[in-house]
């Protein structure tokens, strides 16, 4: 990848291009039968009262009574929280840190998908440190208020493959004030263990796969793709260093790896529930991608998918029949990814190629100037062997939307700078114009 010229030297001055990237992550502990062993994790980080955040399936489901009956048989008083809600508005989460502030609790366990992590991740900062949501909340919707200091041990356990929240920083929430979804960023946000015990993901309903397997592919290729963490200026202190870096040599792996699982195991994840391997794997690609992500950043097609999960609230996906209506998150981002891709791929086509070569395209002698159709025409393909929509017009959208969708991804200035290539509210209404229709 090409890079700003940089000349490394003891006390480089201020506004030099960067040449140093950080790995900040939590523990992980993944495998079969790793959710057995929360009961004796929560004790050896001092827990002895937790809040368990966890949706009412998944409760009443094997893993939710094996995580009651781990975190029991190791004598940790829990109180459940069942009334996390799938994509969650600003409304839910302050609903979240009443019962966490009201609890006296020394620990968090979240226990379910990235919504029922995000929620404890809120709940935990809000109700250690009191504030109003909009404090805590990205710039420049929100005040970007530095969170003071450390967090309560929180164990984050997925039950869905696919948005690597159990890894990251970042909690993200639909701010029912502004009409936006956004979310708050920072490394205190961080899980302090992650606990990725793949059954859980054996009796998921094919459509939830497949949102959850496409969020892992498009945190993957947006991680690989985003601009190099040598494009950003120096900050004249290790402190100002920001938790979204830039694509590096660390995140390259793990992002590549998980491109890789996702373009071998997704379809077949999605086509048969009984297909262990592909969901055990799946899951796997979706820890790496959470890492790799988690520092590296995402870009414009998850600035874009905040817009698409918000304005419209009339879509109902497969495997999502029992939920209020509403666009997935996996299913909001990847449906902006091909149109993203083409644009950004003249920035770096040699890593679009490598990304498509990854999912499996063969790429001998592909032209450079082709990058952008050819791994967009393999997220194409991807979507429907697997049953997604055939772009936003089918969620509901029409052309008449697009300046408020592009306003509305415009704001999601986070994501957005960490594109291989700027992009003015104008080029993305262009690009849901091309996300309207796929076939």
């Amino acid at each position: 990848m090409s890079s700003p010229s940089a000349t490394p030297s003891a006390t480089p001055p201020t506004g030099q291009f960067e040449t140093v990237f950080s790995v900040s992550s939590s523990p992980i502990k993944f495998g079969a039968g790793a959710l057995r062993e929360l009961g004796d994790d929560a004790k050896s980080l001092g827990m002895s009262r937790v809040a368990l955040f966890v949706d009412a399936h998944v409760l009443a489901s094997a893993p939710g009574q094996v995580a009651l009956a781990s975190l029991g048989a190791a004598g940790v008083d829990v109180a459940v929280y069942d009334q996390s809600r799938c994509e969650p508005n600003s409304d839910s989460f302050e609903a979240a840190a009443a019962f966490a502030r009201d609890g006296a609790f020394d620990g968090f366990v979240s226990l379910g998908g990235g919504s029922v992590i995000d929620t404890a991740k809120a709940a935990n900062l809000l109700a250690t440190y009191p504030d109003e949501l909009i404090a805590y909340i990205n710039a420049p919707i929100g005040r970007a208020k530095p969170i003071p200091g450390k967090l309560k041990p929180h164990i984050a356990c997925p039950t869905t493959c696919g948005t690597g929240s159990e890894t990251t920083g970042i909690t993200i929430v639909d701010l029912k004030s502004v009409g936006l979804k956004t979310g708050i960023a920072s490394p205190l946000l961080k899980p302090t263990l992650a606990i990725v015990d793949p059954t859980t993901t054996e009796t998921l309903p094919a459509g939830v796969v497949a949102a959850c397997g496409f969020d892992v592919l498009t945190h993957a290729v947006e991680s690989y793709t985003a601009r190099p963490y040598t494009s950003r200026p120096r900050p004249a202190h290790p402190s100002q260093r920001p938790p979204y870096q830039g694509a590096t040599p660390y995140n390259d792996i793990g992002a590549l790896a998980a491109i890789r699982l996702g373009g071998k195991y997704l379809a077949r994840a999605v086509r048969d529930a009984a297909d262990v391997e592909a969901r055990h794997q799946l899951m796997f690609a979706s820890t790496l991608a959470g890492l790799a992500f988690g520092s590296a950043g995402v870009h414009i097609p998850h600035a874009m998918s905040y817009a698409v999960a918000t304005l419209r609230h009339e879509f109902t996906a497969a495997g999502y029949e029992e939920r209020e209506p509403m666009v997935p998150h996996g299913i909001a981002v990847v449906i902006n990814a091909p149109a993203a891709l083409r644009f950004t791929a003249s920035a770096n086509p040699t890593r679009h190629l490598e990304a498509a070569a990854a999912l499996g395209v063969d790429t001998a002698g592909a032209a450079v100037g082709d990058a952008g159709e050819i791994l967009a025409r393999a997220f194409i393909d991807l979507m429907r062997a697997t049953g997604l929509p055939s772009g936003i017009a089918a969620l509901g959208y029409r052309e008449a939307d697009v300046p408020a969708l592009a306003e509305g991804a415009f704001a999601q200035q986070r994501p957005l700078v960490m594109a291989p290539r700027s992009v003015t509210k104008q080029d993305l209404e262009g690009l849901y114009r091309d996300a309207m229709r796929y076939w």
